[in-house]
């Protein structure tokens, strides 16, 4: 398997004081977790007006809570992959690093990242309608559990961003800062799509600080101009291989 530009993010990488990751669905994706956009996503068989937004939530909690309790139990079942735990090494090897991941399963964590922003929140935290705090809870449901409510009778709904909502406002300057904050050496996007605008918007300030960034994705989506190297592959196959020694 030929990665183009191999030795160059190596030599780039072993220098590296400072390191951005932002993963998508895709790189979940090996451990089993369907993606959302792709052929086989989950928005190819269910509208995401119906199971991921206030709206679909307000007219039917159970509807929506059975998707999110399956889902749970199927990510319960999942273990990071090998992308997951080249990623928590990157950390491991540089002084300054963080990664913004969209997914909301919690693979990173369990791969042994540590400094990461959840830009899509969490299923495995729980948030009540009210305006309560948000708190984790790993429960499996069971049916006559959904929708779950706290002691009191409130209502709990997922802890994750719904189409319509915004993203949350700490977690993005969380991400600003960092980029802002001296220049970043690398900056790897993995296994997501420049539909959304701030995917865009974090790799052209790493781009135009003089970063090597590196696009990892079978379906490569940002524009040539933003990118210095570009491995159209699968997060598992590449990460790995850049972090071997060199013979």
């Amino acid at each position: 398997m030929q990665l183009d530009g191999l030795d160059q993010v190596r030599e780039r990488l072993a220098k590296a004081r400072k390191v951005f990751v932002l993963t998508g669905a895709g790189i979940s994706a090996e451990s089993g977790i369907p993606t959302f956009r792709g052929s086989e996503g989950y928005w190819k068989k269910h509208p995401p007006e119906q199971l991921a937004s206030p709206q679909g939530f307000a007219r039917d909690p159970r509807l929506v809570w059975e998707w999110y309790n399956y889902r749970r139990r199927l990510i319960a079942g999942c273990e990071p992959n090998a992308a997951h735990r080249a990623v928590a090494e990157i950390e491991h090897r540089v002084e300054q690093f963080l990664l913004c991941t969209q997914n909301v399963d919690g693979l990173h964590r369990r791969a042994g990242s540590r400094n990461i922003v959840e830009i899509h929140g969490s299923i495995w935290r729980l948030r009540p309608v009210d305006g309560g705090a948000a708190f984790e809870d790993r429960t499996i449901f069971d049916d006559s559990q959904l929708p779950p409510r706290t002691a009191d009778g409130t209502l709990l709904r997922p802890g994750v961003v719904w189409f319509g909502e915004a993203l949350p406002a700490v977690e993005f300057s969380r991400v600003d800062v960092f980029l802002a904050t001296g220049p970043v050496d690398v900056a790897f996007i993995i296994g997501t799509s420049a539909v959304f605008p701030y995917i865009q918007r974090w790799a052209v300030i790493p781009k135009h600080q003089g970063a090597m960034v590196v696009e990892i994705n079978p379906s490569p989506s940002l524009p040539e101009d933003l990118v210095t190297v570009c491995w159209p592959l699968k997060a598992g196959d590449a990460l790995p291989r850049l972090l071997e020694k060199e013979p």
